[in-house]
């Protein structure tokens, strides 16, 4: 049985999904409700949440922000969202994250139950495949192979290799090493000590760093280099991590004059 959380500002949906959505028919046993972003994640924070149904635009926090967080939180979460044909081009940027499916508006009671039917057969598929994946690790142990030296060095080696792709994800590397996200997520905590988001950045930070000292790259060549679309936000990622800006950083190393 799972749990489902409906995220929607308007209060008669979020009703009228309660009221004539087949839960029981769906394996859905549990349902929470919130009508902005930021209300859903403190639930997804403090709930096991198993799947969630989401308006795109939602007040308070921007939709694909919010979908990327609650993966970060619950890798493992099925995340439906629905938006109408303004915001089609975001629904397919929100795919391209992690998101699982979307509809458009405006849906009747049997959109919404095909929706969630799907939903509900993605997270089988995902669960069931960890259980495996989880089975295949035990035997490999137990045969005496040790699939943590390699699984680890796998991994480093397609953070460093994908380190100037920003897209690159948790997902993406789940794909290439064939695992669940939710189970890559545990053995990535595991063997590096930090959720994946958490180490790529410092990564990617690092390399930079090494970047500003021995090239005389531009800021925003140097965040393009280590994957980030945006040289402002890289620029706030550097400061908040090491107390002072790229520019600072190496003006204090002596690699550049302080006009």
């Amino acid at each position: 049985m799972y749990d489902l959380l409906v995220v929607e500002d308007e209060s008669i949906i979020r009703r009228g999904i309660r009221a004539f959505i087949d839960f029981e028919g769906l394996g859905i046993q549990g349902f929470y409700e919130a009508e902005n972003g930021e209300e859903a994640l403190d639930i997804v924070k403090n709930h096991h949440i198993d799947l969630i149904l989401a308006d795109i635009n939602m007040p308070r926090m921007d939709g694909l922000e919010f979908c990327r967080l609650a993966k970060e939180l619950e890798p493992s979460v099925k995340i439906a969202i629905l938006t109408g044909y303004d915001y089609l081009d975001y629904a397919i940027r929100a795919i391209k994250i992690g998101v699982d499916d979307y509809a458009l508006k405006p849906l009747d009671r049997q959109d919404i139950q095909k929706l969630l039917f799907r939903l509900v057969e993605k997270k089988k598929e995902t669960d069931s495949f960890a259980v495996v994946q989880k089975a295949v690790g035990k035997l490999s142990l137990d045969a005496g192979v040790n699939e943590g030296t390699d699984i680890r060095t796998q991994m480093s080696e397609l953070l460093d290799s994908h380190l100037a792709d920003s897209g690159f994800s948790l997902t993406a590397m789940a794909a290439e090493l064939g695992y669940s996200i939710s189970y890559l997520s545990t053995l990535f905590k595991k063997y590096f000590g930090e959720n994946f988001r958490d180490h790529l950045l410092d990564l990617r930070l690092e390399r930079a760093k090494i970047l500003l000292l021995s090239t005389h790259m531009k800021n925003y060549e140097i965040a393009a280099a280590v994957g980030f679309e945006d040289p402002n936000y890289f620029s706030v990622c550097f400061r908040r991590k090491y107390q002072m800006t790229p520019k600072e950083f190496k003006m204090e190393a002596g690699h550049e004059k302080n006009i």
